[in-house]
């Protein structure tokens, strides 16, 4: 993987999250992927398979429209990136903004295999 490889990964998640459409979601991530949207997940809510995190994400999907999030890679080496950005929801009370960080480790065909998420709320001003 190169910086491209993970930035076009990152506008297809962006873009899947968008759609909400459940092949998008699945082509992002290999068959025995391993999801944890907290790098504190234990084993019990940690998300593993691709059908798993389809259906994870599909649970209480965001409207399209009530978003809209960048992120790009800031460290790639090998299979394994790091990407950073923002997703922000202007119309959830005042608005809300997450800064966010990505550790992901790829698979020989470019897809997802290992994805932890930290995610920080921007105060309010």
């Amino acid at each position: 993987m190169n910086r491209s490889d993970v930035q076009a990964w990152l506008d297809r998640y962006v873009a899947a999250w968008a759609a909400n459409d459940p092949d998008l979601i699945g082509d992002l991530f290999t068959e025995d992927v391993v999801y944890r949207y907290r790098p504190w997940d234990s084993d019990r809510t940690t998300v593993r398979g691709r059908d798993a995190v389809v259906a994870s994400w599909l649970e209480e999907p965001d409207e399209p429209g009530t978003w809209n999030a960048h992120y790009e890679p800031f460290a790639v080496e090998g299979d394994r990136a790091v990407a950073v950005g923002i997703s922000d929801y202007p119309g959830r009370e005042g608005g809300e903004t997450y800064h966010n960080t990505f550790l992901m480790r790829f698979g020989p065909d470019g897809r997802c295999a290992e994805f932890t998420e930290f995610w920080i709320l921007q105060p309010k001003s």
